[in-house]
């Protein structure tokens, strides 16, 4: 136990020694103007380089990746109904889309799945 700390101690020291000396001895400058400009043809850029992001694209593409995620569980419940109990087996498959139903119902109730408003 001891050892194991001891070990650790030094593992940490090291780590922190070698974190500071690559700090200390890099030639980065982050005062340079140009360097933290953005780069745009050697020109000032005309305009923001962020463009603006739609927030109903993001939810969709959020609900997307849930129900995706929710259908490969699904999936693995085809090869299981061979080997299980035909009785639970269908419970737990009826409860898994009533919850996916659920909640299809609930982000369509809230308007999540409106795209134009």
């Amino acid at each position: 136990m001891l050892m194991t700390l001891t070990i650790s101690m030094i593992m940490m020291i090291l780590s922190i020694v070698v974190m500071l000396m690559a700090n200390i001895l890099s030639k980065k400058s982050f005062m340079d103007r140009e360097k933290n400009s953005p780069f745009e043809c050697g020109f000032d850029p005309m305009n923001s380089a962020r463009l603006p992001f739609s927030i109903q694209f993001f939810l969709i593409a959020v609900i997307f990746l849930i129900f995706d995620v929710e259908i490969a569980l699904l999936i693995p419940m085809i090869s299981i109904m061979k080997i299980a109990n035909m009785m639970s087996w269908l419970m737990v498959t009826f409860f898994f889309i009533i919850i996916l139903l659920l909640g299809l119902y609930h982000e369509w109730n809230q308007g999540a799945l409106n795209w134009a408003k």
